[in-house]
């Protein structure tokens, strides 16, 4: 571990910068890892842009990233399930106390959490990084590192179906097809869907999504009025699908989401869009169509890790672009224009490989 600790750092809206910054040291209950793989994600680069996502505000520098795997490195004494060697997925989001949510299972709405990358705690794009290890997950051999880096991205496709209610026979509308919309087709396939619609603005993307199993694919175009997009979705299926799994934010996607939805049926709100929305809510309340947030995800990696070990979930066609750690700028750049899928960075010098 000569040397320093390269970290991609956000000083501020729009001034990204790689700088050495000092190998952590692990405390009890932690390990230290030196990371492999880290997705760029939408929020990262929301952060860069922006500077904030709603109440999340930066206001000193930040180190990005919490879409990653690793390798152990250093155990703290305290540390019984890790070894050093082992490699491990990382789930960004540790509650820091045994609040409500905490003991009602639903830990990831606890206030107080630390989460990766989210102000002001520091994320994992950097060569070495510590973790609770109780939210570091062994890779089996035949996952890669990319792979446990995609649980991330997996997962709230996992907590997203479930809070849909999505099993046998489920039919299914997904609205946009980028990285999130796609693993919630996967998921929602994995689980038993029997038919899936989705939908995007971008024709390349939704030619992803039909490779991954997508069984109906619906170009939509700005303007578009949500209720003939809903009428399309109803042709397509034959009938008004069960599950609305809405991955856009887009006010006039969560209009569809409402139209679509069969009576009895239920929309979910992944995709976060702006604060205040004008929905039609009286129309989703006559049907009683259930709305249902969701908010990152808990209790997904342990199932995420099976879904791939077993081959029942392939995420490795997400992963379009790998930059270097050093091509940090260059790799966020690429995910702002919106091309191709994944981007992951890779974080160890010796070893490049998924």
């Amino acid at each position: 571990m000569a040397g320093g600790n390269l970290s991609v750092v956000l000083h501020a809206k729009g001034d990204l910068r790689l700088e050495n910054r000092p190998i952590p040291e692990p405390g009890p209950n932690e390990v230290l890892l030196q990371m492999h793989s880290v997705g760029i994600c939408g929020s990262d680069v929301h952060y860069w842009q922006n500077g904030r996502i709603g109440d999340f505000v930066l206001t000193k520098p930040m180190v990005l990233g919490h879409e990653a795997a690793g390798r152990v490195m250093k155990v703290g004494s305290e540390v019984k399930h890790l070894k050093v060697g082992d490699r491990v997925a990382i789930e960004p989001g540790v509650p820091r106390e045994m609040d409500e949510s905490f003991k009602n299972g639903r830990y990831n709405l606890s206030p107080t959490i630390f989460f990766c990358a989210t102000p002001p705690d520091d994320g994992n794009l950097c060569q070495y990084y510590k973790h609770s290890a109780n939210f570091c997950y062994k890779l089996p051999d035949n996952v890669t590192f990319e792979e446990g880096a995609l649980i991330e991205p997996l997962s709230v496709g996992i907590h997203a179906c479930r809070r849909a209610g999505v099993t046998l026979g489920t039919t299914v509308l997904i609205c946009g097809a980028g990285p999130i919309g796609l693993v919630c087709l996967l998921v929602a396939k994995a689980m038993g869907a029997s038919q899936v619609v989705i939908t995007d603005l971008a024709p390349e993307r939704l030619t992803m999504a039909k490779e991954l199993g997508a069984d109906y694919q619906l170009t939509v175009k700005r303007g578009d009025a949500p209720q003939q997009l809903a009428e399309s979705v109803e042709e397509k299926l034959g009938a008004q699908p069960h599950v609305t799994i809405e991955c856009s934010g887009v006010e006039s996607s969560i209009h569809t989401a409402i139209y679509a939805t069969r009576p009895g049926g239920v929309v979910t709100l992944v995709g976060l869009g702006a604060e205040m929305a004008n929905i039609p809510l009286i129309h989703a309340a006559i049907r009683e169509v259930d709305i249902r947030g969701v908010f990152r995800y808990c209790n997904t990696w342990p199932m995420a890790v099976a879904m791939l070990a077993s081959g029942k979930v392939n995420v490795k066609p997400l992963v379009t672009h790998r930059f270097n750690l050093e091509q940090a700028v260059q790799a966020f750049e690429t995910t702002r224009q919106g091309l191709g899928i994944k981007v992951m960075l890779k974080c160890d010098q010796n070893d490049q490989k998924p």
